[in-house]
């Protein structure tokens, strides 16, 4: 059985909507996405970091019930787990501020067993953070080797926007070992300086690295790019709840779609324009779900019949 492995960081969300909390999640890029992929039961596994205290239980907690194994996830005994507090603006996307307080010394948890097409999620800061950027090599290095899948979400915040030519070896490193690259619109104008336009992201910042991209925009389409395919997909409106867990849960999609077709690693570049329908949209209605509830995931209600209407597609 094919498993999934991702790499990054943990953090309570606390979202408020019209300046009052409503609701306090366990996230962060990845860990969210593992969220979704636990609930449509999924082999995930996580290799991340927690706090010795409350905040670090409830995370811990949140992963044994979503399905993702925690075996890999190291607790740091000085620090504190991190928090974040996201305000829901009236479209209900989120504007955070972050609360860290974390020791230098990191992730000190082994790696797990990764074999061939297993696939491997990793991104946001955290990929590219210089204090965990040896042990994120390491591990990365050694899924490459052993023939992983590996999925990448720069999710590079404007927080981060001063930093970005500091940071671009680093981006660069994790574009060559990325078998597919996924991001949003705003990830890329911060790295890049304001581009914006996808042809050219594609043809001059990731085509060299990795042939394979998908570039979403909020609202607007979603661009996929590879050596043989271009396309632009449609998303349906919605009223949303949330948007905090929408790329993450689309990026969950795509990686469903991936093991639910079987593709392998030596296929993604052989792929046709039917295979990559099929795949894009269990990212559209992963996304969808996601943002109709609280949760930075898809809901459990969503996994459960969501098998049973793919069968009748």
């Amino acid at each position: 059985m094919r498993k999934v492995i991702g790499i990054g960081e943990t953090i309570l969300d606390i979202l408020f909507k019209n300046g009052q909390p409503t609701a306090a999640i366990p996230g962060g890029s990845v860990f969210n996405g593992l969220a979704s992929l636990g609930k449509m039961g999924v082999n995930v596994s996580f290799i991340s970091e927690v706090g010795n205290d409350k905040v670090g239980d409830i995370i811990l907690a949140f992963m044994k019930e979503n399905g993702i194994s925690s075996q890999y996830v190291s607790r740091f005994p000085d620090g504190k787990s991190p928090v974040s507090l996201a305000f829901l603006d009236e479209k209900n996307d989120a504007e955070y501020i972050f609360y860290k307080d974390a020791p230098n010394q990191r992730i000190d948890s082994r790696y797990p067993e990764i074999n061939e097409d297993d696939i491997v999620m990793f991104g946001s800061y955290f990929a590219i953070n210089p204090v965990l950027r040896e042990k994120v090599t390491e591990f990365l290095a050694y899924a490459r080797e052993q023939g992983a899948i590996l999925y990448y979400d720069p999710n590079f915040r404007s927080t981060h926007k001063s930093e970005a030519l500091k940071l671009a070896p680093a981006i660069i490193e994790n574009l060559e070992y990325a078998d597919i690259v996924r991001g949003a619109n705003q990830d890329f104008m911060n790295m890049y300086n304001g581009l914006d336009n996808v042809d050219q992201i594609y043809l001059n910042k990731i085509k060299f690295y990795c042939p394979v991209f998908i570039c979403t925009s909020g609202e607007g389409n979603i661009s996929l790019r590879t050596g043989r395919l271009s396309k632009e997909y449609e998303v349906p409106r919605l009223e949303t709840v949330s948007t905090v867990g929408a790329g993450d849960s689309f990026n969950a999609g795509i990686v469903y779609g991936l093991l639910e077709q079987g593709i392998r690693r030596k296929q993604l570049w052989q792929m046709d324009e039917t295979e990559w329908d099929k795949i894009i949209g269990h990212g559209i209605r992963f996304s969808s779900d996601a943002c109709m509830n609280i949760g930075n995931s898809i809901s459990k209600e969503f996994a459960a019949s969501y098998g049973k209407e793919d069968a009748r597609r």
